[in-house]
């Protein structure tokens, strides 16, 4: 009993920290610290953990991989349950300090789920691409965030369509680039037969993980076995939603190479 009760709490310390406590790999801690000049161009990736990819696809692992991004030094700059108040408050560190060549930002998915005032994201989003602007000679690129849950004609999905209005708004007004993520995945879903409203719990997120971790299954055949198509567990990203984003992102850098 004693040694099936160490087992399991092993296990569980262990998913929660592949889950919710390690850092991204490639993170600014790791490679931007102090300034550190890099022999790349730098493309960060800003965001939360859809960004972060450890509860879910990991699209910026999938965007390094690519052979025709290894010209590029890529930085996940997601962390867990940020919100646009967040990213603002730490862009100094993680984001400027990389010295990017190339900005990608997606965020605002806590935004929505917290209820943040739709004028505070907006205000928040503003100022985060302003400072890079300003800042620095960057490439940006934000994106449209997310369905949250499968089924589009929810309330949620309802309100998150007020958040991705602005986003482009914004990005037109800041002549950034916008890139229509949650259109691909509407577009997608709309293909579907039943689909699931948001129903995210903390709980079905650590289920979820530790399938993936322990078990060693795939996002998608754990989204697959649930009944969803491209969020594994109503918010964070399988292996088809990553792709979706990561195709995004990588039409968008071969379009417009940064500039060293």
């Amino acid at each position: 009993m004693i040694l099936l009760l160490s087992v399991v709490l092993t296990g569980t310390g262990a998913v929660a920290y592949l889950t919710f406590l390690r850092p991204p790999d490639n993170s600014p801690t790791d490679l931007c610290a102090h300034g550190r000049p890099g022999t790349r161009p730098r493309v960060v990736a800003a965001g939360a953990s859809m960004t972060q990819g450890t509860l879910g696809a990991d699209w910026v692992a999938a965007l390094r991989a690519r052979p025709e991004h290894r010209a590029y030094e890529f930085v996940n700059a997601g962390i867990n349950g940020n919100t646009t108040a967040d990213l603002l408050q730490r862009l100094d560190t993680d984001i400027l300090a990389c010295r990017p060549a190339a900005v990608l930002i997606l965020i605002g998915t806590n935004d929505v789920r917290n209820d943040v005032a739709l004028e505070r994201y907006r205000a928040n989003l503003s100022a985060i691409i302003a400072r890079i602007q300003t800042r620095t000679a960057a490439r940006i690129a934000v994106m449209s965030l997310p369905p949250l849950g499968e089924d589009l004609d929810t309330t949620i999905n309802r309100s998150l369509a007020g958040y991705n209005a602005a986003i482009k708004e914004i990005a037109h007004q800041a002549q950034v680039h916008y890139l229509p993520v949650h259109e691909r995945m509407a577009d997608h879903l709309r293909t579907q037969g039943t689909r699931q409203p948001y129903a995210f719990t903390f709980p079905l997120a650590f289920a979820i993980a530790a399938q993936h971790y322990l078990l060693g299954r795939s996002w998608d055949e754990i989204a697959r076995d649930s009944g969803r198509d491209l969020l594994v567990d109503h918010v964070h990203l399988n292996d088809r939603g990553g792709a979706i984003v990561a195709d995004l992102a990588s039409r968008w850098l071969s379009e417009r190479p940064a500039a060293f």
